[in-house]
């Protein structure tokens, strides 16, 4: 899909925002530390993971873990190439300009024995969909919630961060390849399967588990890896439905995110 360099009235150009990256260091959190360098052929983050907005209360009903300072230093590709393959991650699949990791999928499964019907042991054919079970995993307002580490990660569009964004420019995949948000522009190419689950949960495929979901693709949508062309580049997009960020990547992963 190919996404016209259109001009948001409220997202200018994202490259305002990217010629600020390539100076030695950017300053992005308030209540956090974010820095943001570029050298040689790396683009580096290193933040204390703590978001520069409001946030939900730490521990909730449905997440016990308290918000933490992390020591996050990770680095990817300044010039992303493109390959043939696309891989998976587990855990964070790269990182917002304020620091903050971005971390869609879970480590939770469906399991009946589990008095909240899912835990890391469940059942693999089934794993809970970050977005899908929101309430489930405690996400707040900002679509974001804290780890067994302390760490605070998106799972989606992080409200807080893009009501004071001033580009399209959301952060960097794992790979180097940007990840932009233009709202309903950029369209995924997954949609839930039709009628009842074989198996496991039971139920309706209602998008709380990833299983839910196939990729249909289809004219105007992102590819598989919610990937397109803006601007005449190669750039994954933040969309306002599943999988809301890139489930796979197309680029080399630096080393940090394996």
């Amino acid at each position: 899909m190919t996404i016209q360099d259109f001009r948001l009235k409220f997202i200018p150009a994202a490259a305002a925002l990217f010629g600020l990256i390539v100076a030695p260091t950017i300053a992005l959190a308030a209540k956090g530390s974010a820095r943001i360098t570029k050298s040689g052929g790396s683009i580096c983050l290193a933040s204390d993971g703590l978001p520069d907005h409001g946030t939900g209360r730490f521990p909730n009903r449905n997440n016990p873990h308290a918000m933490r300072a992390q020591n996050i230093r990770v680095c990817v590709p300044a010039n992303p190439q493109k390959t043939g393959h696309a891989q998976t991650l587990r855990g964070s699949i790269g990182f917002a300009l304020n620091g903050v990791m971005i971390q869609p999928g879970t480590a939770d499964y469906y399991d009946p024995r589990s008095p909240r019907k899912h835990s890391r042991n469940g059942n693999r054919n089934w794993k809970l969909d970050g977005m899908g079970a929101g309430r489930q995993l405690g996400l707040d307002t900002n679509n974001a919630h804290v780890d067994h580490r302390g760490l605070y990660h998106y799972h989606g569009k992080p409200t807080g961060f893009l009501s004071q964004a001033s580009s399209s420019l959301i952060g960097f995949a794992a790979d180097g390849f940007e990840i932009h948000y233009v709202g309903g522009a950029a369209r995924s190419g997954y949609t839930l399967k039709p009628g009842q689950r074989d198996g496991g949960p039971g139920g309706r495929h209602d998008g709380t588990y990833v299983q839910d979901w196939r990729f249909t693709g289809g004219p105007d949508t992102l590819d598989k890896c919610n990937g397109g062309t803006f601007g005449g580049k190669f750039v994954y997009f933040l969309t306002d439905t599943y999988p809301y960020y890139p489930p796979c990547l197309w680029g080399k992963v630096e080393r940090g995110f394996r």
